[in-house]
């Protein structure tokens, strides 16, 4: 393995996309939706840089008018937009969102094939993933080619470089042909994995087990460093080597829950990256704070509508977290 100089604290790659959130209805009954910038590696990255982190994206936008808007929302965001390809032959991808009563949601999405699926290897400039602390992944990069074989060279790459892997599986099966499909690619990066984050939803898909606990410490024993599992409501838990820890979620009002994951794992991400040190060197306190930390950018993002726009800056977690009476985080 080549170590290299590390200067991106977070660096990913994978889909950036915009989400339209349904915003209730015209005085004629049709369905009005809002245009969020969106995608799961993409708000990593800016919930990342939001805390302080120094991020940057790879990707694949169209030429039009959703990719312009993409690539102003991260160049905003201070995330290096280096890697973020534009395509004069492809539409950016989109994601129609539908949030139910209780908060959850339903995907429908314009991604036959959507841009973020035609990022070539040879397209990046592999220097920047090569400088990067975490190189983060998720599965939806392994739906299709050539993004998939971009994937897995690229994960090579970053960790030829020294890099942790930070690895999401965030299923969403209108995008697989089928479970047992999704299955089999999510399951091929878990030997890359240095860090995990899989809800209690996708427990089984990941391990067989349903049972959280249950489910992490498998991955543990697979070789992962660091699993988090989000537990929705009731927080989110770690497993490393050294035992497993859980930190309860922050009630609050719940607008939409839509990129409250993305902002967890930035939450987790940025503190992992600051502490610069090896995984195997986190007590179970730590991890606990992590967590705890983590569940409070999460808590913020869910009450407040789309993904992107509701996650939340260091100064606005900090004071959240005082105001529970716990010390600042950010």
């Amino acid at each position: 393995m080549t170590e290299q100089k590390k200067t991106v604290d977070i660096a990913a790659l994978g889909e950036i996309l915009i989400d339209f959130t349904f915003g209730g209805n015209n005085r004629h009954g049709a369905a009005l939706f809002a245009q969020n910038p969106g995608g799961a590696p993409g708000n990593v990255c800016i919930q990342a840089a939001r805390l302080g982190a120094k991020t940057a994206f790879a990707g694949k936008v169209g030429e039009d008018l959703h990719g312009r808007l993409l690539r102003s929302v991260l160049d905003d965001e201070g995330v290096s937009t280096h890697n973020l390809i534009s395509d004069p032959d492809a539409f950016t991808t989109l994601a129609f969102v539908q949030v139910r009563e209780d908060g959850e949601r339903e995907f429908s999405f314009a991604r036959k094939p959507g841009a973020d699926t035609r990022l070539c290897f040879e397209e990046l400039d592999i220097e920047e993933i090569r400088s990067a602390k975490i190189f983060h992944i998720g599965s939806l990069s392994l739906t299709d080619d050539p993004i998939r074989t971009t994937t897995y060279k690229a994960v090579e790459i970053a960790k030829e470089a020294g890099a942790l892997i930070s690895y999401d599986p965030n299923y969403r099966t209108s995008l697989w042909p089928d479970e047992t499909t999704a299955i089999q690619a999510m399951r091929s990066l878990i030997p890359s994995a240095d860090l995990m984050k899989i809800s209690d939803e996708e427990t089984k898909l990941l391990t067989d087990l349903e049972d959280p606990r249950q489910a992490a410490a498998a991955l543990v024993d697979q070789g992962v460093s660091l699993v988090f599992v989000t537990l929705g409501k009731d927080g989110a838990l770690c497993c490393s080597k050294k035992g497993i820890v859980q930190a309860a979620g922050f009630p609050g009002k719940l607008a939409d829950t839509n990129g409250a994951g993305d902002s967890f794992w930035g939450g987790v991400l940025d503190q992992i990256a600051r502490a610069n040190k090896a995984l195997e060197e986190f007590e179970l306190d730590e991890l606990e704070r992590i967590v705890r930390n983590a569940n409070a950018c999460a808590a913020l993002t869910v009450r407040r509508p789309g993904a992107i726009p509701a996650l939340p800056a260091a100064d606005e977690v900090n004071s959240f977290l005082a105001e529970q009476g716990l010390d600042k985080a950010f």
